[in-house]
């Protein structure tokens, strides 16, 4: 299950940080990257500079738009690059969509919606294409895992064992939902039949970021077909390959020409033509807050098509004067540093209590400077790069400022090596409130660690915030917990634990971390309409 996955990941970080051999796995970079503010330094490596990278054994077969079926070149003829963030060489070339495109695409799927025989199938069958399609995946697991790595800069291990299992997972999940999708009968006063009719909601517009390619695609794509939509999907710019490979083996299992179409491009040329088209009658997004404003406000002007929108946060993890240090400093650690930091919930402001902050600073510093950063294709790395240059760049800002605003740079702070787009893991403590990397979404591997005193004060502190995604405590108090679970304003609450990300677990934020819930029952509520059929009874024989 897709929970387990992340533990499996939870587990490797806590072998790794309890190893006393951890240190050796790490080469001098011999002070060549400059800047270094902290005396051990010397004890990251990248694998960028210090290292032969290694070559994927995988090839890219599919750059091209799907559109009702078949890969297909941009209307324009165009094309845009495709990175490995390793060393921000071009890897790929692949079809760059405009509006031409998208009104292809929607065509395409909504005369799936209107006349094909997606929605008119028996939802059993529904079922048994997207089972057959998660058997296809699973199958592909490693050559699938090696190409995101290679797109997106993520460990191999971590998409291999976690996030691609994690796809397949979501999929046999919603295919049990697809034929448990019902509505009811109600009881009205007066002789009248009444019922409850979930239909598809018709062609979804779908725009997925380039942290979490394959899931992403998962959470969007399996609730909307299960439910008997059809969809156009926009992938991220950064990370435009593995969608690609995976609707072809989603057409394989028997998905109808039309029912999932693809076009790849950017914001402002694809993304805003398909949040404003007049044919499209549900949107879905999950990126930042700022496009998701952007992202409402054109999907309102247009058709008032209902909106589901997961963005942004900056979400709390508190520690507990209570808590086991050393299992806390390994938590917290994860709950930053996973993903490279590229995680919308990462736990990014640690509240630590007065009486465990200094040992628990102490030991935070010590397993940053031990995390494994290097080649993501290598066994054991726990970090590779940040996805592109414009993230590199705007993480660096962030440091920077909070070095200007005077919290304490315990380590990190700079990039490694000269090649790609690696940043040390970073570590900062006395930071205050109102600094700009204790409020905005920094969307890397820094983390900021906060002292507080009473609880009813870090409630106060955890909540003061724009966003509302998600929160983590650590504490061996049942009232503590109880207490904060439900103080805490987010979409979710990990106690003694975090990301985990099971199928059946909704997810979604407060404030503006995001409108609507993905995953589990409550994603399905998304791409379904509820029509109420009222008959008169002629002498009925019971009400």
């Amino acid at each position: 299950m897709a929970a387990r996955t992340l533990s499996y990941l939870l587990s490797r970080s806590r072998s790794l940080s309890s190893s006393s051999g951890a240190a050796s796995l790490l080469p001098s970079l011999g002070g060549k990257s400059g800047g270094w503010r902290n005396s051990n330094s010397h004890r990251y490596s990248t694998a960028a500079e210090v290292e032969e990278l290694i070559t994927p054994q995988v090839s890219i077969n599919y750059t091209q738009h799907l559109i009702n079926g078949k890969f297909v070149d941009a209307a324009s003829g165009k094309t845009f690059p495709a990175y490995d963030p390793r060393t921000g060489d071009v890897i790929a070339h692949v079809a760059e969509g405009d509006a031409e495109d998208v009104n292809r695409a929607v065509a395409a799927a909504r005369k799936a919606f209107d006349e094909g025989p997606w929605p008119r199938m028996t939802a059993y069958e529904r079922s048994r294409i997207l089972l057959r399609f998660a058997d296809l995946v699973e199958k592909h697991n490693d050559e699938i895992a090696a190409l995101e790595t290679w797109n997106n800069g993520k460990p191999y291990e971590q998409a291999a064992k976690a996030e691609v299992p994690m796809l397949v997972r979501l999929f046999r999940y919603y295919a049990g939902w697809a034929d448990k999708i019902h509505g009811l009968t109600v009881p009205a006063d007066g002789n009248y039949h009444v019922q409850t009719l979930h239909e598809p909601i018709g062609v979804a517009g779908q725009i997925i970021p380039w942290n979490f390619p394959l899931i992403m695609f998962a959470w969007k794509v399996g609730p909307a077909l299960a439910c008997g939509n059809t969809i156009v999907l926009k992938t991220a710019e950064q990370t435009p390959l593995t969608a690609l490979v995976v609707a072809k083996l989603l057409h394989e299992a028997g998905l109808p020409p039309g029912v999932l179409n693809i076009v790849s491009g950017y914001g402002p040329t694809v993304g805003a033509p398909l949040a404003s088209h007049m044919d499209v009658d549900k949107l879905a997004f999950t990126g930042s807050t700022d496009t998701g404003k952007v992202v409402l406000g054109l999907a309102a002007k247009s058709n008032l098509k209902p909106v589901t929108l997961e963005l942004g946060g900056k979400s709390p993890f508190i520690v507990c004067e209570d808590a086991d240090v050393d299992k806390a400093v390994e938590l917290a650690h994860f709950a930053l540093f996973f993903n490279q930091g590229q995680c919308c919930c990462a736990g990014s402001r640690t509240f630590v209590h007065e009486r465990v902050y200094d040992e628990f600073l102490e030991k935070s510093k010590k397993r940053a400077l031990r995390r494994v950063v290097g080649d993501p294709f290598k066994k054991g790395v726990e970090q590779g790069p940040q996805i592109d240059t414009e993230q590199f760049e705007k993480i660096l800002r962030y440091i920077k400022s909070g070095i200007e605003s005077n919290a304490t740079l315990e380590c990190g702070g700079d990039r490694l090596g000269s090649k790609g787009f690696y940043v040390q893991p970073t570590v900062f403590s006395n930071v205050q409130d109102d600094m700009l990397i204790a409020q905005d979404e920094i969307f890397g591997p820094v983390q900021t660690i906060f002292k507080f005193k009473e609880i009813d004060e870090v409630i106060r502190r955890a909540n003061s915030t724009r966003y509302g995604l998600a929160a983590g405590v650590f504490t061996q108090n049942l009232a503590t917990a109880n207490t904060l679970m439900r103080a805490l304003r987010a979409g979710t609450v990990w106690i003694n634990c975090f990301d985990v990300f099971d199928a059946a677990i909704p997810f979604g934020g407060y404030k503006m971390s995001g409108i609507g819930r993905e995953k589990g029952i409550y994603s399905l509520l998304n791409y379904l309409q509820v029509k109420a059929v009222v008959t008169p009874l002629k002498n009925p024989a019971w009400l």
